[in-house]
């Protein structure tokens, strides 16, 4: 019984937390007369806020990893999963990740610049944990492969991406002007930090999810740096670069993944 009821507290706490996130999403997007997140913090979180912001369409994966996010709070909440092992190790963390999701635009909404660094770094390294859990047991089929491992390595995958946006519109607006001289530089090592953390990613989950919507981040980023401010014809090669051998690692992962033998 004990059991029973922290499945069902669970379950509601997750659908709290998604209501959370799709609330504070609306407040984002200036659905009740606030300003959009591109004009937030002086438009340092616009797609121009810095080297390695991506361009505008870009954003649009968002309202794909709501549609997953929502399902897979439909889905989580069936009796069926209520005594899920899978959900009950990942379940929390997947709800806190939804909490900071929301928390993030409520704090670029009203707070400072360095506070959505912290919470985005925090969202990232949640976000981080969930893989971690779900890579231990495999997806019992199509709909939990889709709804919770594809919803949440979308998330991963672009937070990852959306982590950095953040940081160096942060570092843009702090540094002092003589930094400008090597943006590029730093603007390449940090694409190649991401394509470490992708890989690695790929590698140990065998998801190919998380690098398809890192590879979305890099690929409108390339387009920002050809077509808007600031221009950077290095820092879109090497964000094409990375987002190649991303999804080519990410698809060998998967393939390595179901060639394993099943775990007894």
């Amino acid at each position: 019984m004990e059991s029973r009821s922290r499945d069902i507290i669970r379950q509601t706490v997750i659908i709290a937390a998604a209501s959370f996130m799709l609330i504070a999403a609306a407040v984002g997007a200036g659905a009740f007369g606030g300003t959009s997140v591109s004009e937030l913090q002086d438009g340092a979180l616009s797609a121009q806020g810095s080297y390695l912001a991506p361009a505008g369409p870009a954003f649009s994966i968002w309202s794909l990893i709501y549609i997953g996010l929502i399902a897979y709070t439909v889905w989580q909440a069936l009796p069926a999963q209520r005594a899920d092992e899978r959900q009950r190790a990942a379940g929390g963390w997947i709800a806190l990740s939804m909490v900071l999701n929301g928390l993030w635009l409520v704090t670029a909404q009203f707070w400072s610049l360095i506070a959505t660094v912290i919470v985005i770094a925090l969202l990232l390294a949640t976000l981080a944990r969930v893989i971690v859990i779900l890579g231990r047991r495999p997806a019992r089929g199509w709909p939990e492969r889709l709804v919770v491992d594809g919803a949440n390595g979308l998330h991963f995958g672009w937070v990852t991406i959306a982590t950095v946006a953040n940081i160096t519109a942060w570092l843009t607006q702090i540094a002092p002007a003589s930094w400008a001289a090597q943006a590029e530089v730093w603007a390449v090592v940090v694409l190649a930090v991401v394509l470490v953390i992708g890989v690695a990613a790929a590698w140990t989950t065998g998801r190919i999810a998380p690098a398809l919507a890192t590879a979305w981040g890099l690929v409108w980023l390339a387009v920002g740096r050809l077509t808007g401010a600031p221009e950077s014809t290095v820092t879109a090669v090497a964000a094409i670069i990375v987002a190649v051998v991303l999804v080519a690692a990410g698809a060998f992962a998967l393939v390595r993944r179901r060639r394993m033998p099943a775990r007894p």
